[in-house]
C-alpha cells in the first residue's frame, strides 16, 4: 500500500500521512508540481491526423519541476520523474508506455544553499507522441477538447522504507487548435504577496526559503496575520474550448489559491475559485495564525507556501518565511 498519493491538476494537491490538519506540513510532502509549458496548441485536421514528422515541428519542450518539503528530516531525497498516460489510480500503468524524464538524489530541499531543483524536460520527440497516441486510443471525443498526459513523480528519503514514499502527478494536454481562435493556456503568477499583522497595513512579504532569508517578516506568537496574493491585471485568461455541436464556448478563468504551513493554522486552506450563484467573486485571502505554546521558546522561522492555480492546468507556486517571536 502506497503511503501517500497525490495528483496536482486542476485540482489542489491532496496526500495522506502522519499530519492531522492537511495545510500544515509536518513530514515529506510534495506541495506543488509545474510546466513551463501546461499545453500546446497544435494546427491538426482531426478528421486526418498528419504522421509525427509533421506534428513535433510545432512543439516546444516542456520543463516539470516540483516542490518538495521534508521538514522531519536532515537528508537527501530519491526522486524519479516519468512521463505516461493517465490512469484511473493516476500511477503510470505496466502496460502503457513510459518514459523517464530524470531520477537522482536530491540535496536536502529545506536547507541545502543554493536550492536544489527536481526537474525533468519533456522533448517534443517520439516518446511524447507514444504517450500522446497511447491517451488518444481510450479518448471518446477523439481528441476533441484536447489530450491530457501526466508526469508521475516519485519521492522518498534516502535509504527510507519505501513503504513510506510519496507520489504526485502533474497533467499537461496537447491540443488541436479548435475552433481557430483557439490559444494555449500559460502559467498563471502574481504581482506579490501582502501581509497584514492584526489589521496593520499590509506589506510585501519577502519571497524565498527560510534558509534564504536573513530577516524574515516578524510576528508574535498567538498573533494572526491576514495573507492577500496581489494578481497582475489581465491574470484571469479568457479562452474558447470547441462543443460537440461544432461551435464552442467562451470562459473566463478562475484562480484559486492553495495556502500551506510548516506550523499555525489558517482561517482557510483553499481560497478562490469561481463566482458564486449571485456573480460574486470569492475572497483570495486567508489569515494565518502564528503558533504558540512550549514550542516557541525563543525565534522560531515557519516556512508559508501559497500555490495559484487556474482551472486549464496552470499552475505556480511561491515560498515565504515568517519569524514568529515569544
Amino acid at each position: 500500500m502506497k503511503r501517500a498519493l497525490a495528483f496536482i491538476a486542476v485540482t489542489a494537491v491532496g496526500a495522506c500521512g502522519s499530519f492531522q490538519d492537511p495545510n500544515i506540513v509536518v513530514d515529506l510532502r510534495v506541495i506543488s508540481m509545474t510546466a513551463s509549458v501546461p499545453e500546446q496548441v497544435i494546427d491538426i485536421d482531426l478528421e486526418n491526423p498528419p504522421p509525427a514528422a509533421q506534428i513535433l515541428p510545432q512543439l516546444v519542450p516542456s520543463t516539470v519541476c516540483a516542490l518538495v518539503a521534508d521538514p522531519d528530516y536532515t537528508r537527501r531525497l530519491r526522486w524519479s520523474l516519468t512521463m505516461c498516460p493517465q490512469t484511473d489510480d493516476d500511477l503510470c500503468s505496466d502496460t502503457d508506455p513510459q518514459v523517464l524524464l530524470g531520477s537522482g538524489l536530491l540535496d536536502d530541499p529545506d536547507i541545502t544553499v543554493p536550492e536544489p531543483k527536481l526537474c525533468g524536460t519533456i522533448q517534443p520527440d517520439g516518446d511524447l507522441i507514444g504517450v500522446v497516441e497511447s491517451e488518444l486510443a481510450g479518448d471518446s471525443l477523439h481528441g476533441l477538447q484536447g489530450v491530457q498526459y501526466e508526469v508521475l513523480l516519485h519521492v522518498g528519503g534516502e535509504g527510507a522504507d519505501p513503504s513510506d514514499d510519496v507520489y504526485a502527478g502533474k497533467a499537461l494536454q496537447l491540443a488541436a487548435r479548435v475552433p481557430a481562435q483557439r490559444t494555449a493556456n500559460t502559467n498563471p503568477y502574481l504581482t506579490e504577496v501582502d501581509g497584514s499583522i492584526d489589521g496593520a497595513a499590509p506589506v510585501a512579504l519577502p519571497l524565498g526559503r527560510c534558509v534564504d532569508q536573513t530577516a524574515p517578516l516578524q510576528i508574535k506568537q498567538g498573533h494572526t496575520m491576514r495573507l492577500l496574493p496581489i494578481e497582475p491585471p489581465g491574470i484571469h485568461e479568457t479562452y474558447v474550448i470547441p462543443t460537440l455541436d461544432g461551435g464552442y464556448e467562451t470562459f473566463t478563468e478562475s484562480i484559486t489559491y492553495q495556502w500551506t504551513a510548516g506550523n499555525g493554522s489558517y482561517s482557510d486552506g483553499d481560497t478562490g475559485g469561481t463566482r458564486d450563484a449571485f456573480g460574486n467573486e470569492p475572497p483570495i485571502f486567508t489569515d494565518w495564525t502564528a503558533p504558540q505554546g512550549k514550542s516557541i521558546t525563543g525565534p522560531t522561522d515557519v516556512p508559508l507556501w501559497v500555490v495559484q492555480r487556474d482551472e486549464r492546468l496552470g499552475e505556480a507556486w511561491y515560498e515565504m518565511c515568517v519569524e514568529v517571536d515569544p
